[in-house]
């Protein structure tokens, strides 16, 4: 600790003799801070759930790569016979090309350039769009093709029988006439048998005739089914056909695009459906949904939210702390935290970094850290100073305080610091971020307390003191600054002076009175009761419930939120998991049956059937690679290289782009899955890992956002996860305060109360029912950290009276006036920050701030609690570092208890001062 002071003393010595140049440099900083924290965007990417090493985010990234992101659907809710048997379909065909980008070669797209196909156009964001029009708009191509390819081939196949029988006769002597007649009739006999052929196929599949799109029996023989009512879709396509009264279109975008790329792209998709040149005449509806739509419109939502929040978390906290800091410029912390809040965040963006869902809880903690640096050293700088201190005096007591009361703030935030470190371990990137930014935000805070704080604690201060001149300002500002100042002066006193706060007041005096004497006389029975409580919390924390479904974390009236539940609805799917599988043998009969295998075993395990359809049933079928190959033979089975080989030749590229890699080395087997809890879900992926069992030589990985979000909330919400974090948290801490006090007493001691509120802010939030989310579940850090701060405080505070030659109740009792009354001050008004979150419409956002709100009070009053037992039961085990007297404990029966005096005279048992 030797050269902490002169460190801080260098800073704040600099402030003080130089208040206007620091004061105007800091703030240049943090307006300049506040300018780049506005281009930062916020990211909902993947790569923010799951970590980049693991095995499912790099399988979810070559998906994507080969077959496009997760998929934006356009449902269109109406009769599918409608839809598909009249001239709705060609305008399906054409939106599907809108949205698919496709403009012919000098051609204007529908809508003109300026209009959402024309955007699209140049932008091209979709990989891949596969909907029930292009899909029958091809097959009429395809079999087209086909049709006219056979007769071709019947032509032919009857002049090369002409042809040879013709050579053949003349060969053997017939003469020219007879010889072509003879070929004639070979010709006949060919032709009439490829005819029958042709036949028997056409008759079996419907088609008579060159088919039509416009055909409706050609188009019903190939989307409904035989033997069931009329408009039943074929189960085989029930990724474009769900149900008799939903269609489907899937538009998965290209990978790569920035949040920005990817919002322009869903609303260029929300503008084409709305275009008059798409519009079904048959009433039926489109709605655009998915993973990709509800995260974009989610992200957009907390935005917004996050702004107000702000604005009104700050004046909340500055109405607190103006009631609650009995300073003279008691709003000064908060405009040093606001400061320290744009630096770090200005800073977050010159490095590149996106603003993830986490960062957003790094404000409120941010503010109220840096607030209580700023408190603690205007606190202390009062002390020294005086309330009508002149200019000089206040640097003088700035140049005390850096000496004996700034250390110990330094050495706080370094151990908080660490506290919040342990995140770094996290398995959820957003997590990891959270915690670092964090860690840099409180050394950015405490600087700026040092050197801003300072500055303007002296800069405001007049040559003759409290009542010297004050720094001239515009008329309407100070009319303003006076009208504000009177309000906060007003309120505290309408507060404080009034007979029940009197009467509080007391009984606060009388309740602190009490425990204190109560530590003192019996420490061990207080830590005993303690750490009773906390074993109780830690227990139920294990059974505490994680909040993991996502629909009822965000706002319920969000559109797109609806829509997903329409979709869900309609189809009885909410999103889409796919099965990589990667192999050099992918084509061969084994792989393929293998992949056929699987698909129908795990839809059969989750509830699907082909007779009962999709219904409640947790998988449903989507195209995949056994799809091009059913019907083929009894059960999708192949049984010939040349079988696999033949199809996957025939079948055209708008059909096999979606499901196999044109090198044919890598496919997709997707299902459909329900909206459900994470929990749950995560139970269903884990069965279809367990279930995989590839055979040798091919590798098969569950990729897709379903999969990132399950095993992200797994990470994070595992009880035994959150112990190991609270343990980290614990050593993280004790080994800096080790390093920085060389003392294990001094080490450990502020750590007892520290390690006993995680199990009774636990125990609260079990007790109250306040479900954790994804976003609050790891908030055990912020106890272990914002307890840090409170404790180190008060334990150093109390070493340094007890030093100064007080008793211990004396000095607890000092310390609970100076240093106690700063802590509850800043530890009030950072609670009252987070309760601001508690009105927000989005649910994640609620339970952070109620459970935030919890952790804070129970933190703050379990450290003036049960610290004092602590100091005093670590003194009699007398760390050999510092020789300080046993404790002399009052008598139980005392009639009267004299009134101490604030500094009582040395006596020879006392250790002189410092």
């Amino acid at each position: 600790m030797g050269r902490l002071p002169r460190i801080l003393g260098a800073a704040m010595g600099t402030a003080a003799r130089r208040p206007l140049a620091v004061g105007l440099f800091v703030t240049v900083l943090a307006l300049a801070g506040a300018a780049l924290a506005l281009r930062l965007s916020p990211t909902t990417a993947s790569k923010t759930l799951v970590g980049s090493s693991s095995a499912s985010y790099q399988a979810t990234q070559r998906d994507n790569e080969l077959f496009g992101e997760d998929a934006v659907y356009v449902l269109v809710r109406g009769d599918v016979s409608k839809l598909v048997l009249t001239a709705d379909l060609e305008s399906l065909v054409a939106l599907e090309g809108c949205l698919g980008g496709n403009v012919p070669s000098g051609a204007t797209p529908i809508g003109g350039w300026s209009s959402a196909c024309g955007r699209m156009g140049k932008t091209k964001p979709a990989k891949v769009v596969f909907g029930p029009g292009t899909f029958l708009n091809e097959s009429v191509t395809q079999i087209g093709d086909q049709f006219n390819a056979q007769l071709s081939a019947i032509k032919t196949d009857g002049q090369k029988q002409y042809d040879n029988a013709y050579k053949l006769a003349r060969g053997r002597g017939y003469s020219v006439a007879a010889a072509k007649k003879v070929a004639g009739e070979a010709r006949d006999v060919a032709t009439s048998q490829s005819v029958a052929d042709a036949m028997k196929l056409a008759i079996k599949y419907g088609i008579l005739k060159a088919p039509q799109l416009n055909d409706p029996g050609f188009i019903s023989s190939i989307v409904f089914a035989g033997g069931k009512a009329a408009g039943t879709p074929k189960a085989r396509f029930a990724y474009l056909f769900p149900n008799a009264r939903s269609s489907l279109i899937q538009v998965r975008l290209k990978p790569g695009l920035t949040d920005a790329q990817r919002k322009a792209a869903i609303a260029n998709v929300r503008d084409a459906v709305k275009m008059k040149d798409f519009r079904l005449r048959n009433g039926e509806q489109y709605v655009v949904t998915g993973a990709p739509v509800v995260l974009s419109d989610l992200t957009t939502k907390i935005t917004d939210s996050i702004v107000l929040l702000l604005i009104a978390a700050v004046l909340v906290m500055a109405l607190v702390l103006a009631i609650v800091f009995p300073a003279r410029r008691r709003l000064l912390p908060l405009v040093v935290a606001l400061a320290a809040v744009a630096i770090t965040f200005g800073a977050l963006s010159l490095i590149g970094a996106s603003l993830t869902m986490a960062s957003v809880g790094v404000v409120p903690v941010l503010i109220g850290l840096a607030v209580d640096y700023a408190i603690q050293l205007q606190a202390r700088i009062g002390e020294r100073s005086g309330p009508r201190a002149t200019r000089e005096e206040v640097v003088r007591a700035v140049g005390q305080v850096a000496r004996v009361g700034a250390p110990a703030v330094a050495i706080a935030a370094c151990a908080t610091a660490a506290g919040f470190l342990v995140l770094g371990v996290s398995p959820v990137p957003m997590v990891r971020g959270f915690g670092l930014l964090l860690v840099a935000g409180i050394f950015v805070g405490l600087a700026t307390a040092l050197t801003l704080g300072t500055a303007a604690l002296v800069g405001l201060t007049g040559r003759a003191g409290g009542a010297g001149r004050r720094p001239r300002v515009p008329g309407a500002v100070a009319a303003a600054g006076e009208i504000l100042g009177s309000s906060a002066r007003g309120a505290g006193e309408l507060v404080r002076d009034n007979p029940a706060s009197r009467w509080l007041s007391a009984r606060g005096r009388g309740v602190r009175g009490r425990a204190l004497g109560a530590a003192v006389r019996r420490p061990g029975r207080v830590l005993a009761i303690g750490l009773l409580i906390a074993v109780v919390g830690w227990a139920a924390d294990t059974q505490t419930k994680v909040e993991s479904d996502v629909t009822k974390l965000v706002p319920q009236d969000l559109p797109a939120l609806q829509d997903l539940q329409a979709l869900q609805k309609s189809t009885s799917v909410g999103g889409q998991i796919d099965v990589l599988v990667q192999s050099d043998k992918l084509t061969t009969p084994a792989v393929i049956n293998w992949m056929s295998d699987y698909q129908t075993r795990m839809m059969k395990r989750f509830g699907y059937t082909e007779k009962r359809g999709c219904g409640k049933a947790e998988l449903c079928p989507a195209f995949s690679l056994p799809d091009l190959f059913g019907g083929q033979t009894g059960a999708g089975k192949v049984t010939s290289q040349s079988q696999v080989d033949d199809l996957l030749d025939a079948v055209p590229p708008y059909f096999s782009q979606s499901v196999i890699t044109s090198d044919r080395k890598t496919a997709t087997m997707a299902f459909g899955i329900r909206l459900m809890a994470l929990d749950r879900q995560k139970d269903v992926l884990d069965i279809m890992r367990s279930e995989l069992h590839p055979p040798k030589g091919v590798d098969a990985q569950l990729a897709g956002l379903p999969v990132l979000a399950a095993d992200a909330n797994a990470a994070v919400s595992s009880p035994w996860r959150r112990l190991l974090v609270l343990v980290l948290g614990l050593l993280a801490v004790g080994a800096v305060l080790l390093v920085a006090f060389r003392s294990w007493r001094r080490s450990l001691t502020p750590l007892v109360p520290i390690a006993l509120a995680t199990g009774w802010s636990a125990l609260v939030l079990f007790a109250i029912r306040v479900p954790l989310n994804p976003m609050s579940v790891t908030l055990g850090a912020l106890v272990i950290a914002i307890s840090t701060e409170f404790s180190v405080l008060l334990a150093e505070r109390y070493r340094a009276e007890r030093i100064g030659g007080l008793d211990p109740a004396a000095a607890l009792e000092k310390t609970y006036r100076s240093t106690g009354a700063a802590v509850l001050a800043s530890g009030v008004t950072a609670i009252a920050g987070f309760a601001v979150l508690a009105l927000s419409d989005i649910r994640m956002l609620r339970d952070f701030g109620a459970v935030t709100v919890v952790d804070l009070t129970v933190s703050l009053l379990g450290v003036l609690l049960v610290l004092p037992s602590a100091l005093v039961l670590g003194e009699r085990w007398r760390a050999a570092d510092v020789r300080l007297p046993r404790p002399r404990l009052p008598r139980p029966r005392r009639p009267r208890r004299r009134r101490r005096s604030a500094q009582p005279a040395p006596t020879p048992d006392r250790v002189p001062v410092a």
